[in-house]
């Protein structure tokens, strides 16, 4: 069985650089090439990282024997390049979320299994060693089953954020605001900590920027299948940025929980992570004692770290090549993806309607793009 897979990119935006640093430090990895729209740009990228520039997937992919092919480029543009690269023999781990829509999220599944490829999808922050304990208590049974979720971001987005790029704040550029950009990564942890969903109620705003067509501010109440129950708060209205959270609470009363993000929200290419992840609750009992220890043991971890970023991406990676390399899926497959997608999409869809939205979602071939706009 090899040992090392011949990886590319595709896009070479602000979050690319994280994937190329992986892509060269794995042992896994033979980083060989990108492709991106702009055959200028993308020359003057691959000869930065020493591979070849391509602007067509499907040539890469082909001509190179391109293994496996990170896709890095804007949200609705997901579909496109993951399915050509598919096609042409590569496996794909896609940039979260895995898509802005239902119908782009089963293309792409289905041509993984139709092409016999693995798909993933990024969400870096399951590697933090705060959230792998959250995961593990609730799997050793630790507050019983969990019995109420709770997603918390409170953060800020300025105009200069969203000029930083085109297609930021744009409905068909981004595909979603706040719910689609910044909290996929928590919604990811709620539904890998809670289980199956079966109904959303939710409701979305832009509450304090006129300059962007989508939303700023969500919230959201939700009915998982085991009889569990959860909550979502999330916005880019609350200056200055303050923190990211998801608690889990148990049927025995305990609870433990996580603070993913604090000091303000990471902007890939643009800023830093000004605080380490923390269990920030802890009450199992026997346990509570070792909260203090655990914050300072994880906050001395990562910032130890060069860069916390570049590490957690890689070990997001890594997964995805072993997993190729072994025949076995990814810790975050592409159903785990579409979920997170489902999250979002029928919080807006129960903001059109007026009511709750059962689970599964489905694709609707609809204008005005699935309640959006």
């Amino acid at each position: 069985m090899a040992d090392q897979l011949k990886t590319a990119l595709v896009g070479i935006g602000k979050v690319t650089d994280l994937h190329a640093k992986a892509l060269v430090n794995l042992k896994e990895s033979r980083f060989t090439a990108v492709c991106g729209r702009s055959r200028d740009k993308t020359e003057k990228y691959a000869s930065a990282h020493g591979v070849k520039a391509y602007t067509d997937v499907a040539e890469m992919v082909t001509r190179k024997k391109i293994d496996v092919v990170i896709i890095c480029t804007p949200h609705p543009n997901h579909r496109s390049p993951a399915i050509s690269a598919m096609e042409s023999g590569a496996n794909v781990l896609v940039e979260k979320p895995l898509a802005s829509s239902l119908e782009d999220c089963d293309a792409m599944i289905e041509a993984a299994k139709r092409y016999g490829k693995q798909i993933g999808v990024v969400c870096q922050r399951r590697w933090y060693l705060p959230v792998i304990r959250v995961r593990e208590a609730i799997d050793a049974g630790k507050i019983g089953s969990p019995v109420f979720g709770t997603v918390n971001i409170l953060g800020w987005r300025d105009q200069a954020y969203y000029e930083s790029d085109p297609w930021r704040g744009t409905w068909e550029g981004e595909g979603g605001g706040v719910l689609v950009n910044q909290a996929p990564h928590q919604l990811d942890m709620l539904q890998w900590f809670m289980g199956e969903i079966d109904e959303c109620y939710g409701l979305w705003s832009n509450l304090n920027h006129p300059y962007i067509e989508v939303d700023d501010t969500a919230n959201a109440i939700l009915k998982f299948r085991n009889g569990a129950v959860g909550n979502i708060i999330v916005s880019n209205s609350q200056k200055p940025g303050i923190y990211g959270k998801v608690h889990v609470h148990g049927k025995n009363g305990a609870s433990v929980g996580v603070q993913t993000d604090g000091g303000a929200m990471f902007v890939a290419g643009m800023s830093g992570i000004l605080e380490p992840p923390v269990n920030d609750l802890w009450t199992v009992p026997g346990e509570e004692h070792m909260l203090r220890q655990w914050v300072k043991e994880d906050s001395d971890f990562f910032n130890g770290l060069p860069n916390a970023m570049e590490y957690f991406h890689e070990r997001n990676i890594e997964d995805f090549l072993r997993a190729v390399l072994e025949g076995r899926e990814p810790l975050i497959t592409g159903e785990d993806g579409r979920v997170t997608v489902e999250i979002f999409t029928a919080i807006y869809r129960s903001t059109r309607d007026g009511r709750p939205v059962k689970w599964p979602l489905n694709p609707e071939y609809r204008d005005d793009f699935d309640g959006r706009t």
